[in-house]
């Protein structure tokens, strides 16, 4: 069985930071990249906000050059999904596709979360072109312009209040007959004079040529009184929640209610000495690329502080 001092669970900005600093601290660490190398990142068209690319960069472009810098410092990087952890005790057996299995003495869980999606299949149409479930990250992009924001809780409303301050108009998009988010943040988007809360509705579907230029909705879906219309949008912005990609590991790792990896304060310890959480599978308010790279720094430095004790 293959032992490894170093073994790196996810490829997005964490994985690849934590694989830099472990190659550079010589402990030779395996990275296993999961079913989408570079993680969610590269959906994304422009990265504006990242330091270092004053022009930006296309996600998919910033993540193969991270990918470059951990192989030129030694980074060992495979294709390969985890699909079973034993972390009953050290050193810890990982198995890679149901078949292969490496001993580590450290690992580092960098597995991100997936957005939820309303399941539409032109969600995956104007991906890029329109759809969006990160309102900091592509906001700015629709600057005096009018989106709509699905869903009814804070992070929704936080969404909403956020891209007010950029675009012309925001409709809020709520199943419900009233938010679950919390009073203040009702307050600040009922009291919003840019932002129109569309209660009782779902949408249907979305539609333009060749960007997003619209959103078919339904008032009161299923009852007497329905009605379908169309709104005139240029963006979509997704608020219904992440999912953090954690229940392999969850017979071993502490998780809250919602799947995101508990850690030691601002650490990136978990409760299984030896074994990190950095990235979005850790962070359930910032889920910014620069947070995630952040945290892959803090989790290499503290393996390699590990295995020195």
């Amino acid at each position: 069985m293959e032992r490894t001092k170093c073994l790196i669970i996810g490829s997005g900005p964490a994985g690849f930071t934590a694989a830099i600093y472990a190659s550079r601290a010589n402990l030779n660490p395996i990275l296993y990249e999961g079913p989408q190398s570079g993680g969610q990142l590269i959906q994304t068209t422009v990265v504006e906000n990242f330091p270092g690319y004053p022009q930006g960069v296309s996600g998919y472009d910033m993540m193969e050059d991270m990918r470059a810098q951990a192989q030129r410092f030694g980074a060992d990087i495979r294709m390969g999904i985890v699909t079973k952890v034993d972390f009953s005790a050290a050193p810890y057996t990982v198995t890679v596709d149901e078949t292969v299995q490496i001993q580590a003495d450290t690992v580092i869980i960098s597995t991100g979360a997936s957005a939820k999606y309303l399941g539409l299949e032109d969600e995956k149409k104007y991906a890029g072109r329109g759809v969006s479930a990160c309102a900091t990250c592509d906001g700015f992009f629709f600057r005096k312009k009018t989106v709509a924001v699905v869903g009814g809780g804070d992070t929704a409303c936080e969404e909403a209040s956020y891209l007010a301050t950029l675009c012309e108009k925001v409709y809020l998009i709520v199943r419900k007959n009233y938010l679950r988010a919390s009073d203040i943040m009702q307050k600040r988007v009922l009291d919003n004079p840019k932002i129109e809360v569309l209660f009782e509705h779902n949408t249907l579907g979305l539609f333009g040529d060749p960007k997003l230029q619209g959103a078919h909705v339904v008032k009161r879906m299923g009852l007497p009184d329905e009605e379908k219309y169309d709104i005139a949008i240029d963006g979509f912005f997704l608020a219904i929640g992440h999912k953090p990609n954690s229940d392999v590991f969850k017979p071993w790792i502490k998780t809250d209610e919602t799947g995101y990896i508990i850690t030691d304060g601002p650490t990136p310890c978990t409760n299984v000495p030896g074994v990190f959480a950095a990235g979005d599978v850790a962070d359930p308010h910032y889920r910014q690329a620069i947070c995630a790279a952040a945290s892959g720094c803090k989790a290499a430095i503290e393996a390699e502080h590990f295995l020195n004790r």
